[in-house]
């Protein structure tokens, strides 16, 4: 006579169940992670202005023609070879070209960018993309002069910029924090004024700025602001300046989606590159 073991088969029920609604989970999670790693770019692809869209918005655009102020341009890698007489015959006159980023990039089309802009007519000048959670600000400064960041009394090249903003790659404030982000910037404005002569300008949006460092005013006296808000004004501006050098105003503009107005008429960009 067979014997039911109605109690083990039960068990054997309840264990595969288990194990199916186990497997079952593990599918609906692993598509959210890798999804989450997909959205992470790959190091040295940052670029000037690349997280005001998602953080801030956008706008509008200020009113075009002001004779008050001088068209610009900034590029990056993702811009390739740059068409610089178009740029030129639009009206754009100045331009900033990435060079590094942390101590692990330079820009593949650096001389491109950076001397063809030079070779039309533009001033120019050459910005880094910072990464605080890498190395320290002397570090970066100095890879950065060493990487195309220098600057020369010829007239024709500007100071070198920080871009200095949210973090593309993990926490917005790269794991920072208010008094540590300022130590790190303070860090790379001295050396490069050590190593170049020259105060650096700072590239940031407002918000950013008071998130991270607090609303720090203590750069305002010496290095030029430039501020990246894409609308129809500038807004607020960060703590301590009462005026701004430079504003990027748009990605989306015409030839290189990055555009900027300088402050004042063309000589005005002459007088800060000339220092």
């Amino acid at each position: 006579m067979p014997v039911h073991r109605s109690g083990s088969a039960r068990g054997r029920r309840l264990t595969l169940t288990g194990i199916l609604l186990a497997a079952f989970s593990l599918l609906l999670t692993v598509p959210a992670q890798s999804s989450s790693a997909a959205d992470i770019p790959p190091r040295g692809s940052a670029h000037m202005g690349m997280g005001v869209v998602e953080h801030d918005g956008q706008h509008g655009t200020p009113v075009p023609g002001d004779a008050t102020q001088t068209e610009g341009v900034d590029v990056s890698s993702h811009q390739g070879n740059v068409a610089w007489s178009t740029l030129w015959n639009s009206g754009v006159k100045w331009a900033y070209v990435k060079a590094t980023e942390g101590t692990y990039y330079t820009n593949p089309y650096f001389a491109q960018q950076y001397n063809g802009s030079y070779n039309v007519g533009m001033i120019r000048g050459a910005y880094h993309f910072a990464t605080p959670d890498t190395t320290s600000g002397a570090t970066q400064a100095n890879y950065f002069v060493d990487h195309g960041g220098g600057w020369s009394r010829d007239g024709k090249t500007l100071p070198g910029a920080l871009d200095i903003e949210w973090n593309p790659y993990g926490a917005a404030c790269y794991g920072k924090t208010q008094s540590q982000m300022v130590s790190w910037i303070r860090d790379f404005l001295n050396t490069y004024k050590a190593r170049t002569g020259r105060d650096a300008v700072i590239y940031t949006a407002t918000s950013w700025w008071t998130q991270c460092t607090g609303n720090y005013s203590g750069f305002a006296a010496y290095n030029p602001l430039w501020i990246a808000r894409y609308a129809s004004t500038v807004g607020t501006l960060p703590a301590g300046w009462s005026y701004y050098t430079m504003w990027q105003y748009t990605s989306s503009g015409p030839t290189v989606g990055d555009h900027n107005r300088f402050n004042g008429a063309l000589d005005r960009v002459q007088a800060l590159a000339n220092g």
